[in-house]
């Protein structure tokens, strides 16, 4: 019994040893395009608009290849945050004349939107996953098994992008609309944003269900709930989320 519970610490901690390197070597990729798989990151953003599923059963076979949970490309961040700057000049040329605030709108969309508020929930739903939702072990001899930082990185980069379809582009076009006064412009910008807060759960429900081992991950489906419920309260109370978001940035145009 004791050299067989020795090989199975041994090769947990080499385990580790070799996920070590991945973080620095995912970092110096972003800069190498060559490197990068554009095409499938665009299949990726396509079947997260439309069956997710797909995308996370393709999670599946890159376990079973690389034997790592996350992502090793980095292609999909640097294509997302490509998109959100073009997207915030966009909203700065439409409704801003200034250069040096639509520079503050860029890093501003990138930084806080995105990356900042993307690692502090990943690193939420990581502590929680890995502290409260991790199945117990059967024995000792089994290898046990945690949630990558960087994969839930990934499950928030993957929710993030079908909601910034909705909530970037589609808002953008939609904004003449939403943005003027009346219930209408109300009903339809809250529809929106609830529609897209709504799929965001879903999918960062998607992405940790797939784990085997995690257990009750339809904790992750809560927030849906609450989004349901004060949607009709808050269009009920005239509030007009298109207007609340956009006056933070371009209150001079609005």
């Amino acid at each position: 019994m004791l050299p067989t519970v020795s090989k199975v610490r041994t090769s947990s901690s080499s385990h580790h040893v070799r996920a070590n390197p991945v973080f620095p070597q995912y970092l110096r990729r972003i800069i190498k395009w060559q490197q990068m798989d554009i095409e499938y990151t665009f299949w990726q953003m396509l079947h997260l608009c439309t069956s997710p599923k797909v995308v996370y059963q393709h999670t599946k076979y890159h376990k079973q290849t690389k034997n790592q949970w996350a992502r090793d490309d980095p292609a999909f961040i640097v294509i997302c945050s490509l998109l959100l700057a073009v997207s915030a000049l966009a909203y700065s040329a439409a409704y801003d004349h200034s250069a040096g605030h639509a520079v503050f709108v860029v890093i501003s969309v990138l930084l806080f939107h995105f990356l900042i508020t993307g690692a502090v929930l990943a690193t939420c739903c990581w502590f929680l996953t890995n502290t409260y939702l991790r199945e117990e072990a059967p024995n000792s001899h089994v290898v046990e098994q945690r949630v990558e930082w960087l994969y839930a990185f990934d499950v928030h980069c993957n929710s993030f992008f079908p909601m910034f379809v909705m909530l970037y582009v589609i808002h953008y076009f939609l904004s003449p609309i939403l943005l003027v006064h009346g219930f209408i412009p109300v009903l339809l910008s809250n529809l929106l944003f609830m529609v897209a807060a709504s799929y965001y759960h879903y999918l960062n429900f998607l992405g940790y269900d797939v784990l085997p081992f995690l257990e009750r991950t339809t904790f992750f489906l809560y927030p849906i709930g609450l989004v349901i419920v004060l949607s009709p309260i808050l269009i009920l109370s005239g509030f007009n989320p298109s207007r609340y978001f956009m006056n933070m940035y371009f209150s001079q145009r609005l």
